[in-house]
């Protein structure tokens, strides 16, 4: 993760948030976190913030051009924690003092199943037992599909299928055939669209998954590898060199350099803060009106905003937008004539079903379908960050024809294509072992690591979505500044443990920290004791200020 130089505004009026949908829970029961020690420092909550990544440019090297230069700076000054951590990666065996990785955002947890499903010789008898997947002590957390998917490994290898839930599901799932098919197309130059058999099985995932009301289609749909590329093209096509985008702060930090390496498009924060200042508000709650006064601040400094970018659900925060508040950010932006950008990588994983998420694609009538691209990857909901796929849905043909020209930079091969469209069209697998299995595990990884923050007395925000947690560590700065914050995150790396400070998402208050929960059991062990040896050895600020509460909701956006 890097930071970003930012033009930093007071806030000028008040912004309580008095629009929003939802409420918080009562003080009582299983949603309620820890308080929060002190309230936000009032000079940090400034209400927008212009990036301008050249500016932090001090040196340039002969070599280069200009944009050589800045392209170069990106990589030095990015993601140092990553690189360290990849030169002293923990391995159980090989490398047991080496670095525990709880700062990247991926989902570890379910490589088994995935490898079954892609590869025809993986024995059956390595399905974890139901005590195995238990996790730390919470067998009771997961559903009956866990247990029978153990207990009936020993069946199948023995060559006799009795399953309960129908002949084709599990057999398919496991018998891998089908994903090592090889034909002359997929060897040569494709549709840089995609091939149509991809796209036409994208469509039909996207209808059955997102809920849309009305069957996708197919010449909406573009493959590229990956959502970063898919950033990358759209702020290319849809700006002019300079323009800008709006973003709901903090916010996923590696769409600053996604949307400027090639487009030279910057990124207008609009700056949320923990505050709860009502029962009908919650910590890091996005507006109308903090949408409003960005945009009117953007244009007052001559910036030109094109479009306004949503991640749901949410990267750091886990938060999910209602569809109320989906329709007033979608019906500000065509008041604007904005572009809106939807990033939806997690919509599969979210493990609490009382969250009740809703994709954009599932509302019955968008403002203003020709300026809405939606964007899915499996890096997320599948565990596939290395497999590089990625798409986007839009109605707009001119976007669609602008961004697939660009696939021919940023195309999947022909194989990995094939192999795409076959997981995405096995829905018994899908639905009967993946993703209830997937989300037993995220629930009960959740679950651990909750606990063990409720017992350092630690808040945090967690939506139910998603693989991490954002944790509140503003009482361990000495000071509250981001120098204090960084000195907390490189005592973490000290102690060989890797966190995502919060500066990195551009949070504009000093000691939140990102924890990615969806590891292994002894990683996910030794890695919270790492964590909790740090924080011992800090000294603790006591702050009489009024305290604020962070909470968890337990029940879905009215």
């Amino acid at each position: 993760m890097f930071t970003l130089p930012q033009k930093e505004f007071r806030m000028t009026t008040a912004c309580p948030g008095s629009d929003s949908i939802q409420g918080l829970p009562s003080n009582k029961g299983d949603g309620l976190e820890r308080e929060c020690s002190r309230k936000p420092d009032q000079k940090l909550l400034k209400f927008y913030g212009v990036g301008d990544p050249a500016a932090e440019l001090s040196s340039s090297s002969p070599y280069l051009s200009s944009r050589g230069s800045v392209i170069k700076w990106f990589w030095d000054s990015a993601e140092e924690g990553y690189r360290t951590y990849h030169m002293d990666e923990y391995d159980e065996d090989k490398n047991p003092s080496g670095i525990i990785n709880l700062g990247t955002s991926e989902n570890k947890l379910c490589f088994d199943l995935l490898s079954r499903r892609v590869s025809p010789t993986a024995p059956l008898s390595s399905i974890p037992s139901s005590e195995g997947l238990s996790f730390l002590g919470f067998p009771g957390m997961l559903p009956p599909e866990s247990r029978l998917l153990a207990s009936v490994a020993p069946v199948l290898e023995s060559g006799d299928p009795p399953l309960p839930w129908g002949p084709r599901s599990l057999p398919s799932g496991l018998s891998q055939s089908d994903m090592l098919q090889v034909e002359p197309a997929l060897l040569q130059y494709p549709d840089w669209r995609g091939h149509l058999f991809l796209r036409e099985e994208v469509a039909r995932f996207l209808s059955f998954y997102c809920r849309s009301p009305a069957p996708l289609k197919p010449e909406n749909v573009v493959v590229l590898n990956g959502c970063a590329s898919l950033f990358s093209a759209l702020a290319t096509v849809l700006c002019e060199a300079g323009e800008a985008f709006l973003i709901p702060a903090p916010y996923y930090g590696a769409i600053t350099q996604h949307v400027y390496l090639y487009g030279n498009v910057r990124l207008v924060c609009v700056y949320l803060d923990s505050e709860v200042t009502g029962l009908e508000t919650r910590p890091f709650q996005l507006t109308v009106e903090k949408l409003e006064m960005a945009l009117q601040g953007a244009n007052s400094e001559g910036v030109k905003v094109k479009g306004l970018i949503l991640i749901n659900p949410q990267n750091p925060l886990g938060d999910i937008y209602s569809p109320g508040e989906l329709q007033e950010y979608l019906e500000f932006a065509k008041r604007h004539e904005l572009h809106v950008m939807v990033d939806e990588v997690y919509m599969l994983s979210v493990f609490e079903e009382s969250a009740g998420y809703r994709s954009v694609l599932s509302l019955e009538r968008l403002p203003d379908p020709q300026r809405t691209h939606v964007m899915w990857a499996t890096s997320k909901d599948f565990g596939m960050s290395g497999l590089r796929f990625g798409t986007l849905y839009t109605e707009n043909r001119a976007v669609a024809t602008a961004v697939a020209s660009l696939c021919r930079y940023h195309g999947l091969s022909g194989l990995v294509q094939y192999q795409m469209a076959q997981l995405l069209r096995d829905r018994d697998w899908i639905n009967q072992v993946y993703l209830p299995e997937n989300h037993a595990r995220l629930k009960a990884a959740h679950t651990y690591v909750s606990e063990d923050l409720r017992a350092l007395g630690i808040p945090f925000v967690s939506r139910g979505a998603g693989f991490f947690i954002w944790v509140d560590l503003r009482k361990y700065l000495p000071e509250a500044t981001f120098e204090e914050e960084v000195l907390l995150w490189r005592r973490f790396l000290e102690n060989k443990v890797l966190l995502s400070f919060g500066k990195a998402f551009e949070c504009k208050e000093p000691g939140w920290f990102r924890l990615v929960f969806s590891d292994k059991t002894h990683r996910l062990r030794l890695g919270m004791q790492r964590v909790r040896q740090v924080l011992e050895g800090q000294p603790q600020l006591a702050d009489g200020a009024p305290p604020c509460q962070i909470q968890e909701p337990r029940g879905p956006h009215r």
